[in-house]
């Protein structure tokens, strides 16, 4: 897939640290008439080993979203036809699976309009069990939707309506002790992440340390974008929004972002867009995201970009801090070493 954006540096102060990001985001392909219809279909989420989608389709935008899922045998392979979860708990929107496949939130009609609910199989063969509410320490008498669940499954952010936030939908995240124990009640991710507009459908990246997001705020390009936010550590508090460019967004919505384990693969729906080869109102869209791994702009990566990273060992470089995920870790070590010789001696256009 032909790159068109190679972005941007993305520099963000958090108290104590500076996390910066340099990456590209290749041309979004639209995922085929397996996953997408004439309707509405949206709300991926990918599992951890990439080899299942879990999204929504909306019949004829009509009533709560039925909830579907694609399977393929390999991450390079296509995608199979998406079936239908069997009833009677195939109904809600915007699924969020996690890491073990055996939980899965989703958004359905509870006291406030539409709450977040779990529901949850003993393993990968068994049906899903009855949806169940999350309480009100996550759900508010307003709307709550658009779950997102960390890796260890003791996170849990989501988009809300509620009053008491930086103005329109803000994001909150609920955290609990371990996995047995109950929510703790949710609080709002505070006014550098959340704006006056619109901020939902939030996504937490494999490591904890990326968190994309819908917005409407000012300085997009259109309706919604998909903006990210870093942090240092798991404990560090989230830097300011940056929108992910022209690559993802346009004049058209772009939002419920869902990014694959690796942090290479972002899957994304888009609304009414522009670009060619859509299917209905809402589909469902992926784009290759790639560190720059050509650290010194010759043209190839080689010994020369070695020494560039050996002579920024253990600090935190943005050129040389390309891994586990793209956009690094704050820290040059072996994971951005184990990622740039998977790119030795490959060619780019070298950097004018």
């Amino acid at each position: 897939m032909r790159v068109v954006f190679i972005g941007f540096v993305v520099a963000i102060v958090f108290g104590g640290g500076t996390t910066k990001a340099d990456f590209t985001i290749g041309e979004p392909v639209n995922l085929g008439p397996m996953i997408n219809t004439s309707v509405e279909d949206g709300g991926p989420s990918i599992s951890a080993d990439g080899l299942s989608l879990y999204f929504y389709d909306f019949f004829k935008g009509l009533g709560n979203g039925t909830l579907k899922i694609a399977k393929r045998e390999n991450v390079e392979d296509p995608w199979g036809e998406a079936v239908c979860f069997e009833p009677p708990y195939n109904y809600g929107a915007s699924p969020c699976i996690s890491v073990d496949e055996l939980s899965i939130y989703i958004d359905a009609a509870g006291s406030g309009g539409g709450d977040i609910f779990v529901s949850k199989r003993p393993t990968v063969s068994d049906p899903w069990g009855q949806p169940e509410n999350l309480g009100p320490s996550v759900n508010s008498s307003f709307l709550d939707l658009g779950a997102s669940i960390s890796a260890d499954d003791l996170e849990l952010y989501f988009g809300s309506l509620r009053p008491g936030g930086s103005g329109d939908w803000d994001i909150y995240v609920t955290t609990r002790a371990s996995v047995s124990a109950a929510w703790d009640t949710a609080v709002n991710l505070g006014p550098t992440v959340n704006s006056s507009s619109f901020d939902g459908q939030p996504c937490l990246s494999p490591d904890g340390l990326t968190l994309f997001i819908s917005s409407s705020r000012s300085g997009g390009y259109g309706d919604w974008d998909i903006w990210m936010s870093t942090r240092v550590t798991r404990d560090a508090p989230w830097g300011e929004p940056v929108n992910l460019g022209p690559s993802i967004n346009t004049w058209a919505g772009e939002g419920e972002p869902s990014i694959s384990t690796g942090g290479r693969t972002l899957y994304f729906s888009d609304w009414m867009t522009p670009r060619p080869g859509g299917f209905g109102k809402i589909d469902i869209w992926q784009a290759p995201i790639e560190p720059v791994v050509d650290l010194n702009g010759d043209g190839i990566v080689d010994s020369a970009d070695m020494c560039i990273m050996v002579d920024h060992w253990g600090t935190d470089n943005s050129l040389c801090d390309i891994g586990p995920m793209p956009w690094g870790d704050g820290i040059v070590d072996v994971q951005d070493l184990i990622v740039l010789a998977e790119h030795l001696f490959e060619e780019f256009p070298p950097v004018e």
